[in-house]
C-alpha cells in the first residue's frame, strides 16, 4: 500500500465497481466539453499492489478553463511523458469543462481469496505537480483474477493547469466479505461501518468510527468496539496497546465516558473514536494502514483504513459506543 500526498482534489468522484473473473470494470462516464479523439498511448509503469496503469489518453483537443491556464498551457509537452500533446483554448468566461483525459487500469489479484480494492489514482502535471485525485472502489476481485477499468479525470476548477500524467498513489486492499458496504447498501448484517476522514492537530490524531443500524432489527452496542490492527500484509500488528478511553494521550470529550449498552432502532447510529499520537522517539516508528472492526463481541468484521501513524508511541486510545443524533430514519437502505 502506498499513501498520496495531502491533496484537495478539484473534483471528489468515486466509482463503485464489481467485479468477477478476467472482465472490465467500468468507466466513469465522460463529460462534456472533452477533447478530440487521441488514441490511448501504453504505458509501461510497475503495478502497486496489484493495480497498473496500462494506457493514458490525453486529447489534443484538452482545453484549460481560464486565460491563465491557457497561457501556461500553450506548450506540447513530450508524448514519451504524457502519451500525448495538450492544447489548451480559452473557454468562454471562465466555464469549466471536462478535458478528456483519461486512463485505463488493471487490478491482478494474485492472492488466495478474493479482495476489493479500493485505489486513488494522482492526475498530475508534467512536472509532477497534484492537479486532482479520483478515488476507484473494485469490489470482490476474485482470487487469481484479473479486472480492467477506465478512470476519467473529470471537469477541473477554473484556473488549474493542465494535466499530462496518471499514476497511482495508493493502494488498500482488503478481504471482500470485510470491506466496508458501499452507500446506499445495507450488508447481510445489518449494520454498516465506516471510518470517517479523521482530524489532527500538534500531533494528536482523532478518528470517528460511524456504526448505522440498517436493518430491520434493534442492534445493542455493549461498551467498546473490538479492534484488530493489521498492517500492509492483513496480519497483526504487534507491541501495540490498545487501550479503552484516552490512557492519558490527551483530554478529548467523549473518550473516557463510561461504557454504556447502546440500543439502536433501525435507522439509528453510533460512534466511537480511536486516537494516538505520531510522536517518534527511539526505536521504530509503526504505521497501521488497516483495522479489523467488530460493532460488539461475535458480530460480522469490517474492516476499516484508517492509516495510524503511531509513531513510536505504541498507544491507540478507544472510546466507548455512544449514540449520534444524526438519524437515517430510513431502515434497510
Amino acid at each position: 500500500m502506498r499513501r498520496p500526498a495531502l491533496l484537495l482534489p478539484a473534483v471528489a468522484a468515486a466509482v463503485l465497481l464489481t467485479a468477477c473473473g478476467s472482465e472490465h470494470a467500468g468507466t466513469q462516464s465522460p463529460g462534456a466539453g472533452s477533447g478530440g479523439p487521441t488514441s490511448p498511448s501504453p504505458v509501461d509503469q510497475p503495478a502497486v499492489d496489484g493495480v497498473r496503469i496500462t494506457s493514458v489518453t490525453i486529447p489534443s483537443g484538452s482545453r484549460s478553463t481560464s486565460p491563465s491556464a491557457a497561457a501556461s498551457a500553450s506548450a506540447s509537452t513530450s508524448p514519451a511523458e504524457t502519451g500525448g500533446g495538450v492544447r489548451a483554448e480559452r473557454l468562454p468566461d471562465g466555464l469549466p469543462a471536462d478535458p478528456g483525459v483519461s486512463a485505463a487500469y488493471e487490478v491482478v489479484n494474485s492472492t488466495a481469496g478474493a479482495l476489493t480494492y479500493t485505489v486513488i489514482f494522482g492526475f498530475t502535471t508534467s512536472t509532477g505537480g497534484a492537479v486532482s485525485n479520483q478515488k476507484v472502489t473494485v469490489r470482490s476481485v476474485g482470487a487469481g483474477r484479473t479486472v480492467t477499468g477506465t478512470v476519467r479525470l473529470g471537469t477541473l476548477a477554473p484556473g488549474a493547469p493542465p494535466v499530462t500524467r496518471v499514476k497511482v498513489a495508493e493502494v488498500t486492499r482488503v478481504p471482500a466479505a470485510e470491506a466496508p458496504s458501499e452507500p446506499g447498501v445495507c450488508p447481510p448484517s445489518g449494520i454498516r461501518i465506516t471510518a470517517d476522514d479523521g482530524d489532527s492537530a500538534m500531533g494528536l490524531r482523532v478518528v470517528g468510527l460511524l456504526l448505522e443500524n440498517c436493518g430491520t432489527e434493534v442492534r445493542t452496542l455493549d461498551g467498546y468496539p473490538r479492534l484488530s490492527l493489521l498492517d500492509d500484509d492483513l496480519q497483526p500488528v504487534r507491541g501495540v496497546e490498545v487501550m479503552k478511553g484516552s490512557g492519558g494521550i490527551a483530554t478529548v470529550a467523549g473518550f473516557d465516558d463510561p461504557p454504556r449498552a447502546v440500543t439502536l432502532k433501525p435507522g439509528e447510529r453510533a460512534s466511537a473514536g480511536l486516537m494516538w499520537r505520531n510522536t517518534t522517539g527511539f526505536g521504530e516508528a509503526v504505521d497501521v494502514p488497516y483495522v479489523r472492526v467488530l460493532a460488539t463481541a461475535g458480530a460480522a468484521p469490517v474492516t476499516v483504513t484508517p492509516h495510524l501513524d503511531l509513531g513510536t508511541t505504541g498507544k491507540l486510545g478507544v472510546s466507548p459506543w455512544r449514540r449520534t443524533a444524526e438519524q437515517t430514519g430510513v431502515p434497510g437502505s
